[in-house]
């Protein structure tokens, strides 16, 4: 569609030229731009937690200002974000043209067992009362519970279980994000005192345990495609002996995406958009100290997806 049958339909053309036939060629050509859907580019604030806690309505309006329109929340912790209340930093989001559509948030403790279940059960009860105020589409443990055998996998599998039970009776659908340890394996007792071959691993792989191990209608997983890469996976293999499970992704290389090259994201955003990508977030570190600031590094990360043909 040429910029001319675009303002046709949008009700911007009569039949004599553009409505009161007086829009020069370059504002109309701006009227097109700003008209076009923007991408919707979410930013996990992990990524400039040090540069923003200075300053924070300042550093929310940078945000925007760069581009992002979705922010995902990390610091979530004594049902407050730092010093703010869950209604004053929902404002200044707000005031800065952001939405908070998901938060990353931990148990009281990594040591899921069965006589802590309830206790966990009412950390999120308590967790999604607040995040209903910040207006989150979404709720994500991002941090691997202590684990050794089978039988703990499936405690902290229960466990996911129930919280994504909560989450989804208040509209809130609950999450796992990894990292790459998620990746080892859990050996069977039985199974110890076989030969090891990296050609051939033995026992089971922690990360398939928890995709296998709950219910896709109440737990989701966030795949970080960096982790799992350097947990030696391939997200385009997860992706299809588990299609459906990822509807989020945290976006990463080892510093700058893009810059590693070590990062198929044409390849990953292609298949996870087949498999029904509704949403990313951008997640940075690995910075140091002299390289840049992290909103530099925040703005070339928004850049390269910005100018990404790949990315909707």
């Amino acid at each position: 569609m040429d910029k001319r049958e675009f303002l046709k339909r949008a009700g911007l053309l009569t039949a004599g030229g553009v409505v009161a036939g007086s829009m020069s060629p370059l504002t109309a050509s701006n009227m097109v731009g700003s008209l076009a859907a923007k991408k919707q580019v979410g930013l996990q604030i992990y990524s400039v937690m040090r540069e923003l806690n200075a300053d924070v309505p300042a550093g929310l309006k940078k945000i925007a200002d760069i581009g992002y329109t979705n922010i995902e929340l990390a610091g979530y912790g004594n049902r407050k974000m730092g010093e703010y209340s869950v209604e004053d930093y929902r404002k200044l989001a707000d005031d800065a043209g952001l939405k908070i559509t998901s938060s990353h948030v931990n148990p009281p403790t990594r040591n899921i067992t069965k006589d802590k279940l309830g206790e966990i059960a009412d950390f999120w009860k308590q967790t999604v009362e607040d995040h209903l105020k910040f207006g989150v589409k979404t709720l994500v443990q991002p941090m691997m519970p202590q684990m050794e055998t089978h039988d703990d996998v499936a405690v902290v599998c229960e466990s996911f279980n129930k919280a994504g039970e909560i989450a989804k009776a208040a509209g809130i659908k609950f999450g796992y994000h990894n990292h790459n340890m998620e990746f080892g394996r859990i050996v069977k007792p039985e199974d110890k005192d076989k030969p090891r071959n990296p050609w051939m691993p033995v026992g089971d792989v922690i990360y398939d345990m928890f995709l296998e191990q709950t219910d896709p209608s109440l737990v989701f997983f966030e795949m970080d495609v960096y982790w799992t890469v350097m947990g030696q996976a391939d997200p385009l293999e997860y992706f299809s002996k588990y299609a459906g499970r990822f509807p989020v992704l945290h976006i990463k290389d080892r510093k700058v995406l893009g810059q590693s090259g070590m990062m198929n994201f044409k390849n990953i955003f292609n298949a996870a958009y087949k498999n029904g990508l509704e949403g990313y977030y951008v997640e940075l570190e690995g910075l140091n100290e002299g390289d840049k600031t992290q909103f530099q590094g925040v703005k070339e990360c928004f850049d390269y997806l910005n100018k990404a043909p790949f990315v909707k």
